[in-house]
């Protein structure tokens, strides 16, 4: 462990460990909101849905800092989100791990709404329609139907959106600022060490978030490309006239 420590620096655990629940709870808190979002959005028709998914998507071309000063503002006590989280915790919502989640769920929204959105939008309506026929409620088809099928996008969008958390930078730095143990995540551990001029143990973090990121997108790709394979065939057979056919 002190080796370890001599390795990444002294407080390398309590960022890698903050880190990670940070990204656990963005990515499954992302989850909940945006597959009933993306559905949503799949079957909606309107001319207000290019302005609607433009608003969404703004943090994919945001840069960090802008997104992280508004929402510092929307977090000070003198807000009325701030203040309504003070009067219900007695705590502050700026620089505080809930505030990085927060911020961490908007700001990597986008990266979990794209994959399911992309995904609904392809699904075919003819399981639908057979759903419907069958009695199944719009519930019961989404949940029994929609979700199964769309696998591949779900695990795509969270580990996108995993990946994108461990990544944050800006956004954490603006609104959680840097206590160690509380809301320095890798990103901000990374920078404080370049600024102390220890730059061989920033160099051995670098590589460590480098490795980890290829290995996690790498994986990713692949299923994905597994998954887009056999959904192909199995279109392919569905299609495919059978031998009583024609």
């Amino acid at each position: 462990m002190n080796a370890l420590s001599e390795f990444f620096g002294v407080y390398a655990f309590d960022a890698i460990w903050l880190t990670l629940k940070l990204a656990l709870i963005t990515s499954g808190l992302l989850l909940l909101v945006t597959l009933p979002l993306a559905w949503f959005l799949a079957n909606w028709h309107s001319k207000a849905k290019p302005f609607v998914m433009s608003v969404l998507a703004l943090p994919l071309v945001l840069p960090p800092t802008v997104l992280g000063f508004y929402l510092l503002i929307a977090f000070s006590p003198q807000s009325a989100l701030g203040q309504g989280w003070h009067t219900l915790t007695g705590s502050n919502l700026a620089f505080s791990f809930e505030g990085l989640v927060l911020g961490s769920v908007l700001y990597s929204l986008p990266f979990a709404l794209q994959p399911l959105y992309g995904g609904f939008s392809q699904l075919d309506s003819r399981y639908l329609d057979v759903a419907k026929t069958l009695g199944f409620s719009a519930t019961e088809a989404f949940v029994r139907i929609v979700l199964p099928l769309s696998k591949a996008p779900i695990i795509v969008a969270l580990g996108l959106s995993f990946a994108h958390t461990i990544g944050e930078f800006g956004v954490v730095l603006m609104i959680g600022g840097n206590i160690p143990g509380e809301t320095q995540v890798l990103s901000i551990a990374l920078y404080e060490q370049v600024e102390a001029l220890e730059y061989e143990k920033a160099h051995n973090l670098a590589i460590a978030l480098l490795v980890f990121s290829f290995v996690l997108l790498a994986a990713l790709y692949r299923f994905n490309g597994i998954a887009s394979h056999f959904g192909s065939r199995s279109q392919i057979s569905r299609s495919a006239p059978s031998k009583g056919e024609g």
